[in-house]
């Protein structure tokens, strides 16, 4: 692998889209890509499966090349048919719903000149449409596909990337293919962890290579009213459970859980005396349902792995 630099680097950009509902969100990650520090070589925008919504895409985006889901329907189908369209040396994604700041790209390929980097993702920060829910614990962003707390706060080596927000080198994909249709978010079904499995598989074949976390590579997340509700929150973390499970299967368990691991014994019980100390010290309630919204989310998320395994096992 060679390293890069901006003056010599080609970049492919893809987001990937499946309602007209989301059509003025579409438009707005577009255009944050246009207007880059460090232009994109091209922009591809597949359609999922949604006929009406290719249509429009072609008549209604400029400088984008529309292409449309030729595998399974979901996410991990859709990546795969954008890398197929895709001639960049870098191929990066930027969900649907995301604004990138101006250096996104800039800031994502700076990492590219050490040979040795195979992947580079950024910060996805909340964009909350309606007021952020006191409940609502920061260790648990991931929930609305964001940063959570107990990321780094500096460039770092990680396991993997955060979907709405990551970049590879093409090699990647020439060696160890693409996303898993079996697992992923199809629609609005919260159950992902494609680019975890993916990002999992190729450290198992390079690992001697790294991947990185540059949080000055930011990127905003739209979270709607929907999903800052108890009902998502829940269902989120079940999906996220039954995911893993998925995801150790195809990895196997001690890669796939590896930094789960650590999660769940250092970040969450911080951030559950984080949460009693803020309703006791500084008398603040919101405190209390934190800290409460922090267990019940491990335990719905521990149930959701224990159910998806037990399945498997089954079959």
């Amino acid at each position: 692998m060679t390293n890069l630099t901006p003056a010599t680097i080609s970049c492919s950009v893809i987001i990937c889209a499946y309602t007209e509902k989301r059509w003025r969100d579409l438009n707005s990650a577009v255009d944050s890509l246009q207007h880059q520090s460090l232009r994109p070589t091209e922009v591809i925008v597949v359609s999922d499966h949604n006929p009406e919504l290719l249509r429009r895409i072609r008549n209604e985006l400029t400088g984008v090349i529309a292409v449309e889901n030729h595998e399974t329907h979901g996410l991990s189908g859709a990546r795969n048919s954008g890398l197929a369209a895709a001639g960049g040396e870098l191929i990066a994604f930027l969900d649907d719903d995301a604004v990138a700041e101006p250096t996104w790209l800039a800031e994502l390929t700076r990492g590219y000149a050490d040979p040795k980097v195979i992947g580079v993702g950024g910060a996805s920060l909340p964009m909350w449409l309606e007021k952020q829910p006191p409940w609502f614990p920061e260790e648990f962003n991931w929930v609305v596909g964001c940063s959570y707390r107990g990321l780094p706060l500096s460039t770092s080596t990680v396991r993997n990337l955060i979907g709405c927000n990551m970049s590879f080198r093409r090699e990647v994909f020439d060696a160890v293919g693409g996303f898993r249709n079996e697992i992923g978010r199809i629609d609005t079904r919260p159950l992902g962890c494609e680019e975890t499995e993916l990002c999992i598989r190729t450290n198992q074949l390079w690992p001697d290579r790294v991947m990185l976390y540059e949080p000055n590579a930011r990127v905003y997340h739209r979270v709607p009213q929907n999903r800052a509700q108890w009902s998502y929150f829940f269902s989120r973390c079940y999906s996220e459970g039954l995911a893993k499970a998925f995801v150790s299967k195809f990895v196997g368990a001690k890669d796939g859980l590896a930094s789960e691991w650590k999660y769940s014994l250092q970040t969450l019980p911080q951030g559950v005396i984080r949460g009693v100390a803020d309703a006791t010290v500084s008398r603040r309630p919101a405190g209390l349902a934190r800290a409460g919204a922090i267990v019940a989310g491990l335990t719905v998320t521990t149930a959701g792995y224990v159910v998806g395994r037990v399945s498997m096992n089954a079959i």
